[in-house]
């Protein structure tokens, strides 16, 4: 649907791990914030923040919850589509110390970033929110440095589409992917991902190295880039490059030439988002695809996780309706309402309705997607961290540096953007 579209362009930053130790202030903006401790228990209107995108999927939210609560009642400030100027919105409004907006809907990736500034309400003891029935590395993306600051809205995972006609049956690892398209015509590529240099090469290089059981940092935030499973992971994206596994046109895909080559029947096999499940139901391919998990060399590989994470303002007026209210958001009947709108939610129980199941296929495999997602690096220094990562990734995939001193040069870059 257009809606996983829309959510996805706007913020389509998916990607996996945590980044412990890294802050500004020393403990993220926890505890010694004064301005986020005052004022727990008050109550009143408050003003929801969220990119123009998808805001209509909370603002029925917020209309079902102002007619309930008529004395706390909640207005919806729309932001830009632009992931980049929804943040620049944000962050200008925060570092004023403005309590203009009291729940900010934030990109995954921005999470840490703003709980290191001291921007977050720590989601503890009064202000706790109950987070043991949503997708764990959803409730993951929104911890930094052990402390919840957020809580997941919507998730986001990727998934392997393929053509029936063209691939009768799902592989079950990688070398079965690879195996199984030795048979197609010339005129069929096998696999077409994002690799252009953007985030999309950010997440699937992630992918990769997580699938290969390899990571950026350990749990301390020692880059961990060089270890043999991430070098095998990377070599494993480049080796399939090579060999033609991976379609030539993916280094200059985005998600929307991914799904051009699909639904034209150019290309057997894409790792895409959700949304062009219902985008290619109207397309030659409608009738004649499945979609099943992402695979690695054992199995099910590691999708990038994406969605929003709600965070209460630390300069809030009114922190306890916020808090109640992004508890609402993760209520069944709001999660039902997502699921019904092809926006992921992040209530584990949703993706087993069988009712919604019959209406979304695909849901099954989402849910076994987004249980072995990764997030994205919780850190505050993401966007040089994505850098980093597509740089290196990048000249390795085109031949320009070979994959030991791609992971060298990436280990290099990652240790300078976390200082």
């Amino acid at each position: 649907m257009v809606s996983f579209r829309k959510s996805l362009l706007a913020g389509i930053t998916a990607t996996g791990l945590v980044l412990a130790g890294c802050s500004s202030d020393g403990d993220g903006g926890g505890a010694g914030n004064a301005a986020a401790n005052e004022g727990q228990d008050a109550r009143g209107p408050i003003t929801f923040a969220m990119g123009k995108n998808d805001i209509e999927k909370v603002q029925k939210i917020a209309e079902r919850w102002n007619a309930e609560h008529p004395d706390e009642k909640v207005k919806i400030h729309e932001l830009a589509g632009e992931a980049d100027a929804q943040r620049e919105a944000l962050v200008q409004s925060l570092e004023a110390s403005s309590g203009e907006f009291d729940v900010m809907a934030l990109d995954v990736t921005w999470t840490a970033e703003f709980a290191a500034n001291g921007y977050l309400v720590p989601l503890q003891d009064a202000m706790k929110v109950d987070t043991d029935g949503l997708l764990k590395p959803a409730v993951e993306s929104a911890t930094y440095n052990g402390t919840l600051y957020a809580v997941p809205q919507n998730t986001n995972g990727q998934l392997l589409f393929r053509n029936t006609e063209l691939i009768p049956e799902a592989p079950k690892d990688w070398e079965g992917l690879r195996k199984s398209c030795e048979p197609l015509p010339e005129d069929k590529g096998c696999l077409t991902l994002q690799l252009s240099q953007y985030e999309g090469l950010s997440v699937n290089t992630l992918d990769a190295i997580h699938a290969w059981g390899g990571s950026l940092i350990d749990d301390q935030g020692k880059v961990t880039v060089d270890s043999p499973e991430a070098k095998a992971g990377l070599q494993a994206l480049v080796d399939a490059y090579g060999d033609g596994t991976i379609t030539k046109e993916s280094t200059g895909a985005t998600e929307e030439e991914t799904m051009q080559a699909f639904t034209n029947e150019k290309s057997a096999y894409a790792v895409n988002w959700p949304y062009m499940f219902d985008a290619a139901g109207e397309t030659p391919v409608a009738g004649k695809f499945e979609v099943t998990p992402l695979v690695g060399p054992n199995g099910v590989g590691a999708s990038t996780l994406g969605g929003y994470n709600n965070g209460i303002n630390a300069h809030s007026k009114h922190k306890a309706t916020a808090r109640d209210f992004i508890e609402y958001v993760i209520s069944e009947q709001s999660q039902m309402g997502f699921a019904e709108e092809s926006f992921p939610p992040v209530l584990a129980s949703i993706y087993d309705d069988q009712k919604l199941i019959e209406k979304f296929p695909y849901l099954p495999a989402l849910k076994e997607s987004l249980e072995n997602a990764k997030p994205r690096p919780v850190s505050p220094y993401y966007n040089a961290m994505s850098k980093a990562i597509q740089d290196n990734a990048y000249a390795a995939i085109n031949g320009s540096k070979d994959v030991d001193k791609a992971i060298a040069d990436m280990k290099a870059a990652l240790e300078q953007a976390s200082k």
